[in-house]
């Protein structure tokens, strides 16, 4: 199977394992089904780390828009000790910091860090899944470093997966020349790839293939109820969990593969591609710029492409069909600031109303008695809470609410309250969208604020509650406050995860509910009214 310049590379590592086995830890050299790769132990010995391993062979030339192709096996060893490309994109979110090349079209390759002192560990695998609004972000970001939740006993592997339009861009031509006769979810099939090599592969890690928890951050959260609704990947989960998001969007509804073809074709038209070959053979930059240029008029996104998804997620979920694991999920307290709601429009209560009337016409008023405007202060307030609520909060209540009913498991909910320190000088932002991400991740120290004892404190507990519930489908643990399920006979209890200032995390029954309820009939009524014509 291998040459023979694999021989004296293999017997290295074979010593290496035995002398780890003996000194209780794992070795740096790990035979994975494509080659040997070999990481580094982190500076207290008490994580390997592995970075840079590929998982599926480069998407580029014809494999550009295709799904995940098997990767090409190795010779030696191969070094994992540095991040692989990320994914192409542009500079679209400030807070992205980096610690890989760049962007490339040759992208898909995921990390490890595992605590594991023997392959024989067993370990639960905690596999995330970043955000970025499937046109950004990358594994490589040091806020997502996976070392900290390693450190509580799991085996944590991050990917890269492909964004924009190399990862959602269909086309009739690519239906037509696909085995499956879909096109558009690439970035989504990447994520599968990897779930696929952690199956073959992170048993020689420690980790345990059948304990595998997805968990991710916006559009990563997105993914995540995607996975679970796919019949490509659901097979390959034991447990989610969701920070904020789900395929159920308001806003950005998931559109048919007929729709997206007709925006491909659009978009090759804009760019002046004559046809798929030509779009193949643009430059990834052009392509890139070209993107971005025309981004106002088109919107690379997940789709029922028929394959990956075969319907659209409700319809997955309604009917049980998707993933019947343990959940975890929840949003943050302020995923969007009240300018949000307004646009360019005023902040005032009469530009207030009028938008409300605008969004939901006959509606208007039940509207405004669950987010009023009684005077400036609660309507600013109820004007971030609507915006939150349209732009993520209800899509991960109504996956929660989904799952509870159809899902077989047990669900958790929580929300996320801390307000992160600003710099000095500069006003608070309240729990914003992504904020949870470094509590999570125990990196608070990637970015240079002013933190408190009690933040460091509340991301203590977060991680534990997460790396509990990856290994038991539980989150609760020995010195944590007590997380209930979130069920009809507990009263719909919601975590709060809060820390400092006379708060900490504690249970409350289900106060928001009333919103998301009045969200979603309206949404049933509006998607009933427009079912004739929505060519889904």
């Amino acid at each position: 199977m291998y040459g023979s310049a694999l021989v004296i590379p293999l017997r290295l590592a074979a010593l290496t394992a035995i002398a780890a086995v003996m000194y209780g830890a794992l070795p740096t050299q790990i035979h994975t089904a494509s080659g040997v790769v070999e990481g580094v132990r982190s500076a207290d010995g008490k994580v390997a780390v592995f970075e840079g391993i590929p998982f599926a062979a480069p998407p580029v030339g014809k494999l550009r828009w295709q799904a995940p192709q098997p990767v090409a096996g190795w010779e030696g060893v191969r070094k994992a000790t540095a991040f692989g490309p990320r994914c192409m994109q542009a500079r679209i979110y400030s807070d992205m910091i980096f610690r890989d090349p760049g962007p490339s079209e040759d992208c898909l390759y995921l990390n490890v860090w595992t605590p594991a002192n023997s392959a024989e560990a067993n370990l639960p695998v905690m596999v995330w899944i970043y955000g970025g609004g499937f046109a950004a972000g990358a594994a490589s970001e040091p806020r997502q470093d996976g070392s900290k939740l390693a450190e509580k006993g799991v085996v944590v592997v991050s990917m890269n997966y492909r964004l924009g339009v190399f990862g959602f861009f269909a086309h009739p031509e690519l239906t037509k020349e696909s085995p499956e006769h879909a096109s558009g979810n690439y970035g989504l099939l990447d994520q599968a790839a990897a779930l696929k090599w952690v199956q073959k592969n992170i048993a020689a890690f420690g980790g345990n293939p059948g304990n595998v928890t997805i968990f991710g951050e916006s559009a990563g959260s997105i993914s995540v109820s995607a996975q679970m609704a796919s019949p490509r990947s659901k097979d390959l989960i034991k447990r989610a969990i969701g920070e904020s998001g789900s395929m159920f969007m308001l806003i950005a509804p998931t559109v048919s593969l007929e729709k997206a073809e007709q925006q491909g074709r659009d978009f090759a038209a804009a760019v002046g591609a004559a046809d798929l070959e030509a779009l193949r053979a643009m430059p990834a930059k052009q392509l890139l710029d070209d993107s971005q240029q025309q981004r106002s008029k088109f919107r690379f996104w997940p789709i029922v492409d028929g394959y990956f998804l075969p319907q659209q997620p409700k319809e997955i979920y309604a009917a049980g069909r998707q993933a019947h694991v343990a959940l975890l999920a929840g949003w943050n307290t302020d995923e969007q600031p009240a300018a949000a709601f307004f646009g360019k429009q005023p902040e005032t209560i009469e530009s207030y109303a009028a938008r409300v009337k605008a969004l939901y016409g006959e509606h208007a008023d039940e509207v405004l008695k669950l987010y009023p405007a009684g005077n400036e202060a609660q309507m600013k307030q109820s004007a971030g809470a609507l915006a939150g609520d349209r732009f993520i909060a209800y899509s991960t209540w109504k996956w929660i609410e989904d799952q509870m009913k159809t899902g077989e498991s047990a669900v958790y909910r929580y929300h996320f309250e801390q307000a992160p320190p600003q710099p000095a000088g500069t006003a608070s932002r309240g729990a914003y969208h992504s904020a949870d991400i470094e509590y999570v991740f125990e990196t608070l120290d990637s970015k240079n604020l002013p933190w408190t004892e009690a933040d460091r404190k509340l991301s203590d507990i977060i991680s534990s509650y997460w790396t509990n519930f990856a290994r038991n489908g539980n989150p609760n643990g020995k010195g944590l406050p007590k997380w209930p399920q979130y069920t009809k006979n507990d009263g719909y209890e919601v975590m709060h995860l809060v820390e400092g200032a006379g708060a900490t995390p504690h249970a409350a029954r289900d106060t928001l509910g009333p919103r998301y309820k009045l969200l979603d009939r309206i949404s049933a009524e509006s998607a009933g009214a427009s079912a004739p014509n929505s060519g889904r």
